[in-house]
């Protein structure tokens, strides 16, 4: 049972996905919904470092994939009045990939870096002095004749993005002034947010219909308008082009997404150690195993949102299903203690 390419409940971006959600995106706070906390910090910084002529300090974004990070650098710099340039941790190789960035950028640019977590040590090194004193040391040559240069920098702000807090350097961390972190949405800010994508699509949707693709999208954004597009296709075909609750659950249960946003694989996985482990705790690589999932798969994946959710415990000697998960699937404790006996 491997991970499709495009899972549909998967929150990283898919491959030709870009674009889609390049036309939906915001471009001002105004039409960014939810995060208001760190939307209303956010605005403080901007306009004091306006009224100083200066830009904002170095910002780090983090948190699950799909709540919105590119898009709220976007946002951040369209505030500010400012260019944005795009790039990513691994996209950065070497130092002079790292160079050629930074002397390209002018006064107050953003360049905002995702998956910061995975610069390699070398580029992290010179990116210090960079973020620091808008300075660039760099080595020419090699050996005896080898020579440092500094050139001088604009000044300019650093907007890093990642899932992974834990495995930034605390030397890089501690150069962002401002930290961040993007929270899972309410139901209620996901259903605004298919409402506003269904009126740039030109979709007919009803109140339900948003409400109910909303209860199932994981309180991701990013699923909530790959859904969307899933059951418009539907809606297209097997309905007369409108999004009702009536075709919105149709359409859900056909791609195995159940009311609370859990699909097939998730309930396999607490299916699993429920059934095959007593509930757990099972150790992670025993899951992968019996599940054949890549382990990666289950911790980025799936395990966030069923944590979220209270289906799923994490404790030191591993995973357990917790009653909530028992009464989803709606599996008696006792029965599903005789099916384990029965299996060994």
């Amino acid at each position: 049972m491997k991970l499709d390419k495009d899972h549909i409940l998967d929150s990283e971006e898919f491959e030709g996905e870009e674009k889609f959600e390049e036309t939906l995106r915001p471009k001002r706070f105004s039409e960014y919904i939810g995060q208001n906390q760190v939307k209303d910090n956010l605005k403080i910084t901007i306009e004091a470092a306006k009224k100083r002529k200066e830009p904002i300090d170095h910002a780090l974004l983090y948190g699950p994939p799909g709540l919105g990070k590119t898009t709220l650098s976007s946002v951040i710099a369209n505030e500010i009045g400012v260019s944005i340039k795009a790039t990513s941790g691994p996209a950065i190789e070497r130092a002079g990939d790292l160079a050629s960035i930074l002397t390209n950028l002018q006064e107050n640019d953003i360049l905002f870096i995702d998956e910061i977590h995975r610069l390699n040590t070398v580029v992290e090194e010179i990116l210090y002095s960079a973020m620091e004193d808008f300075v660039l040391d760099i080595i020419i040559g090699k050996g005896p004749s080898a020579r440092s240069v500094r050139l001088d920098l604009p000044k300019f702000t650093i907007i890093g993005a990642t899932t992974r807090m834990g495995l930034l350097s605390s030397p890089l961390r501690d150069r962002f002034g401002l930290v961040h972190r993007l929270e899972f949405y309410e139901p209620e800010d996901i259903k605004k947010i298919i409402n506003r994508s269904a009126k740039i699509l030109k979709i007919k949707i009803d109140e339900k219909g948003s409400g109910e693709i909303a209860k199932r999208a994981r309180k991701t954004p990013r699923i909530a308008n790959r859904l969307l597009k899933r059951v418009r296709d539907f809606a297209e075909v097997k309905g007369r082009g409108e999004i009702t609750e009536d075709i919105a659950c149709q359409a859900l249960e056909m791609l195995e997404v159940d009311e609370l946003g859990l699909d097939n694989t998730d309930r396999v996985l607490l299916e699993t150690i429920i059934n095959k482990f007593k509930g757990g705790p099972v150790g992670l690589n025993t899951l992968a195993a019996a599940t054949n999932e890549e382990i990666d798969t289950i911790e980025e994946v799936y395990e966030p949102y069923l944590i979220q959710m209270g289906f799923l415990e994490r404790t030191p000697r591993g995973r357990k299903a917790t009653s909530h998960a028992y009464d989803h699937l709606k599996i008696v404790k006792k029965d599903a203690l005789k099916k384990q006996e029965k299996l060994l």
